[in-house]
């Protein structure tokens, strides 16, 4: 097996539901040692949504390449505890209420003295700053409140938020990535540590695209266009002969004149509005009804076989019991399966993005609670057995199932 390339990170993961944890789950998969920070009553994910035989699926998940710590932070006693683990970790990732950590002596001022180096990820709903800085905040918020909601779904339909956690997923992948800008900085620059001030909201709000710059030249407002897009035509999801659903984008002139050849209406190819995306646009019922005429005459097979014969881009709207079973899904393992002490073996989302020579990987699923706690607190941070024993009567620190053989530093790798 190839080194990890994040071998030698110390990461402190303390924030929960989702975005703070993802970012944690990223570094992890690529060699960090993660330690995670929970409640004695254990981490929000735990008991979240869907479970077999008492194992939190989402924990499996997000949980993965991490170990397990209990500790209460709003308790002095276990506030001095995350004070040790934090001297000399490289990454605090937390996304309590603005103010919190401040008034639990886990502010940036008491640990940027206590360790220089320390990168601070500070994930919050709205940022640090602002007049809605102490409000809760949750990727759907950042949904309704960015544009998405608005601009998703139908013309005749109402603004629709996604099943998943959208905001959250692409705040985590930007604070991973700024993550690694302030970790470059501090070690190659001579820069120190820093926070990164991380909300949810705007890294939602920069994708949706140039909303705010079409509002201010053009004075538009993008409202919901189904399945179509509105800067380019044709893209829609078109309905085969089988029943089956097939995504379609002509983004590029090339590919929109090959698409409408095959449909058999190379006239269109020729109108003088064919050649750009603004006179597709305005003619995009009369593209979208040759090209759903011709694929409803057709099974979803041969429409595809069709396609990919003229180099067109299509695919097939798949859910996850078909996703398992395409074969660019099993070619790139992009699928993987994992161990599981109590569900044998687990299938999971496999390491993003990836890397051809030092690629990551997931060396165990979701712990089970303060699994690390004897390595991390006895062995790591040298607090004795009475110590330990009186967090644990006080409630800071839960009574916990045995270590994980891989719970040390030692077994990271």
């Amino acid at each position: 097996m190839s080194a990890l390339p994040l071998d030698g990170l110390r990461v402190v993961d303390a924030a929960s539901l989702f975005a703070g944890p993802v970012i944690g789950t990223m570094l992890g998969d690529y060699g960090a040692d993660v330690v995670k920070i929970e409640q004695p009553s254990g981490d929000n994910l735990r008991s979240l949504g869907w479970e077999k035989d008492g194992v939190s699926l989402w924990w499996a998940l997000i949980g993965r390449n991490k170990r397990s710590v209990t500790l209460k932070l709003s308790d002095p006693a276990g506030a001095e505890v995350a004070r040790k683990l934090l001297t000399d970790a490289d990454v605090f990732i937390e996304n309590f209420r603005t103010g919190t950590l401040e008034r639990w002596g886990l502010g940036w001022d008491v640990l940027h003295e206590l360790n220089p180096n320390l990168v601070m990820v500070r994930t919050t709903g709205f940022g640090q700053t602002g007049p809605y800085a102490t409000r809760p905040g949750f990727g759907t918020i950042a949904e309704s409140m960015t544009g998405y909601a608005h601009t998703n779904g139908f013309p005749d339909g109402p603004p629709t938020l996604p099943p998943f956690a959208l905001g959250d997923g692409v705040a985590a992948m930007t604070g991973a990535f700024a993550t690694m800008m302030a970790l470059w900085w501090r070690d190659t620059q001579g820069g120190t540590g820093q926070v990164i001030d991380l909300s949810i909201y705007e890294p939602l709000f920069w994708i949706l695209g140039p909303h705010a710059t079409v509002y201010q030249q053009l004075g538009i407002v993008q409202g919901r266009t189904g399945n179509r897009a509105p800067f380019t035509a044709p893209r829609n999801a078109y309905l085969a002969k089988d029943g089956k659903w097939l995504g379609v984008s002509a983004s590029a002139q090339s590919i929109a004149e090959r698409v409408m050849t095959l449909v058999g209406r190379p006239e269109l190819v020729e109108e003088p509005w064919f050649a750009d995306h603004t006179g597709r646009l305005e003619h995009q019922d009369e593209l979208d009804d040759a090209i759903s005429a011709w694929i409803a005459e057709r099974d979803s097979d041969e429409v595809v076989r069709a396609f990919e014969e003229v180099h067109a881009a299509i695919a097939p709207v798949l859910s996850i019991d078909e996703i398992v079973l395409d074969p660019q899904f099993i070619a790139r393992d992009t699928i993987t399966e994992v161990d599981h002490p109590k569900l044998g073996p687990l299938q999971m989302q496999n390491v993003i993005p990836r890397l051809v020579e030092t690629p990551g990987r997931i060396r165990w699923p979701g712990p089970e609670l303060g699994s690390s706690n004897e390595a991390v607190l006895r062995d790591e941070l040298g607090l004795t057995e009475e110590q330990i024993a009186a967090l644990v009567e006080m409630g800071v620190v839960a009574d916990a199932a045995p270590d994980d053989p891989r719970s040390t530093r030692e077994e990271l790798t």
